[in-house]
């Protein structure tokens, strides 16, 4: 039977202290019984010698420092886990928020989870497709990657995240596919959205939901993604599921990281943040990957609204040191009424290469993409050649690569919120894009993938579809 402690030392806030408390440790979970027979729940975040400072889930309001009753529990934060948690809603630590009663764990796991060996790692060689032309042609998520997306606050990064979570699967493979969500941070309405989408579009059997409110605890808020990929990888590892993992928002995670450090007095790195954002963010996405002999997968797509639109800020800077590419949303094409506002030029996928191709989505989609990169970054040179001389006075080919950007922001990036393109729709847009220029400025493609996809009158086909849609919508 563990000691029960009376009485604490220091109470601040969420905080509360304790003295002559030994064989304690970091993260360790602890009870705290209030005169009323209240019962709250508390994490160590730090020992020094015997003394002990918890951080209280639900505040310490009502918490009396003479007669409050303290018991460690003996072990780190667990979740429970079962197969039983697809469908289901759960706040930020775990508990069941959807009605549908407790969940009855096959077993628990510790929510900090383990590195994976980098021996037993599996390199990625296959996709997961979303659905959406400007990600899956040109910025390709791979099984088994980190390929955060950057946003700006108040643009449609969740209507994005809602329609990645209704229609994406995994390319050509065998076995069951889940989806672990969770938002940090949101607010209320911003949950509600989320719920009755999943719930319309019948995604919900698939989905594991971790909700924390922009009114709950900061403490729940660094809990929630640890809960969320300890249950990505019980799905993963141990029931074989090929596991897509969205993340949002990764700013508010790392804000109440910050006001959470703050509170125990760190010493403050960049714009007030702590000195180790970059290896708890690390110990968050590394947490992604495939483990040889293993049949499931865990991709993450975390989502982060970059304060000011600066991508330069401590933390869309230190994600992308950590993940391996990203999709860029840019401001500018939002406003346009493009959606989504996906930039292609800034967005990479450094996996790509590995999961495209002959025998996964098709023989010309790497080289495919790489032109369609190389044609529109020569679109930016003659729109800014524009805006000074005027485009009449462009060269017959810079008003063709104009014609072409036009056309490829209007037909390939844009895209309604409830479309879903296969991966042959969205390269053979491509090509019927890229006819627009004339064939010799096409030199990131082989000439025998020209002789096999390049159509001069592929242009005249898709304008023809395009102007019988737009007369059925009017």
């Amino acid at each position: 039977m563990r000691l029960e402690y009376i009485g604490l030392s220091e109470l601040s806030g969420s905080l509360i202290a304790l003295e002559g408390v030994h064989g304690v440790g970091y993260d360790e979970m602890a009870e705290i019984t209030l005169e009323n027979g209240e019962r709250r729940s508390g994490r160590v975040i730090l020992v020094d010698g015997d003394r002990v400072v918890l951080q209280v889930f639900e505040g310490a309001k009502g918490i009396s420092l003479e007669n409050a009753r303290t018991r460690f529990i003996g072990k780190p934060m667990d979740l429970a886990l079962s197969r039983e948690m697809l469908g289901r809603v759960f706040d930020g630590t775990g508990r069941p928020i959807d009605g549908l009663g407790e969940l009855l764990p096959e077993l628990r796991r510790n929510i900090n989870g383990s590195a994976i060996n980098p021996v037993s790692r599996q390199y990625p060689r296959s996709c997961i497709l979303t659905g959406i032309s400007s990600i899956d042609g040109c910025s390709t998520l791979v099984r088994g990657q980190k390929l955060p997306i950057f946003s700006g606050s108040g643009m449609k990064h969740n209507e994005l995240a809602a329609q990645i979570v209704r229609q994406a699967k995994v390319a050509g493979e065998d076995g069951e596919f889940a989806i672990v969500f969770a938002a940090m941070g949101v607010k209320n309405d911003t949950a509600d959205f989320f719920r009755r989408n999943f719930e319309e579009a019948g995604a919900l059997q698939r989905v594991v939901m971790y909700l924390n409110l922009a009114s709950d605890p900061i403490i729940e808020r660094i809990l929630t993604p640890r809960c969320a990929l300890t249950a990505a990888e019980y799905l993963a590892f141990d029931l074989g599921y090929h596991v897509l993992v969205i993340m949002t928002d990764m700013t508010s995670y790392c804000e109440a990281l910050r006001e959470f450090s703050s509170s125990k007095g760190e010493i403050p790195s960049r714009k007030g943040f702590p000195a180790y954002l970059y290896s708890d963010l690390a110990s968050l996405y590394e947490r992604a990957g495939m483990i040889r002999g293993r049949k499931g997968s865990v991709t993450q797509m975390p989502i982060l609204t970059m304060p000011n639109d600066d991508i330069t800020h401590p933390i869309p800077d230190l994600t992308g040191y950590i993940t391996e590419g990203q999709i860029v949303l840019d401001r500018e094409m939002e406003q346009k009424g493009i959606y989504p506002p996906v930039a292609i030029l800034p967005s990479l996928s450094r996996l790509m290469k590995d999961g495209v191709g002959k025998g996964l989505t098709r023989e010309d989609h790497s080289d495919l993409s790489n032109q369609l990169f190389a044609s529109y970054s020569k679109v930016q040179e003659a729109r800014s050649l524009a805006s000074v001389i005027g485009e009449d006075e462009l060269s017959e080919v810079d008003k063709q690569y104009l014609k072409f950007g036009a056309a490829l922001e209007k037909y390939f990036i844009t895209q309604d919120p409830g479309e879903e393109r296969t991966i042959e729709q969205t390269l053979d847009m491509g090509w019927q894009l890229l006819s627009l220029l004339p064939r010799g400025e096409l030199d990131r493609v082989s000439a025998r993938l020209l002789d096999a996809y390049y159509h001069e009158g592929a242009w005249e086909k898709l304008g023809t579809e395009a102007a019988a849609q737009d007369g059925q919508e009017g």
